[in-house]
């Protein structure tokens, strides 16, 4: 039997259910509180739908959000 996963405060990490990554603010009631990696509206996630994600995912997530603030990206 294997443990389910349990991220950490500040850890990013991808919501499957959303296909988003974002860094874990909290924790209310049965869910995890994540925000899009170039900032924005956090949204609540469910903890079976979260992996964690390897630097390159994270960096890439954070280039794109980069990309979008200058309207590089729609």
């Amino acid at each position: 039997m294997t443990t389910p996963y349990k991220p950490r405060l500040g850890e990013t990490v991808e919501d499957t259910g959303t296909r988003k990554i974002g860094k874990v603010m909290g924790f209310q009631g049965p869910y995890v509180q994540l925000r899009p990696a170039g900032g924005g509206m956090e949204w609540d996630a469910k903890p079976q739908n979260l992996k964690p994600v390897t630097t390159t995912d994270s960096l890439r997530a954070a280039v794109a959000a980069n990309a979008r603030s200058r309207g590089e990206l729609p």
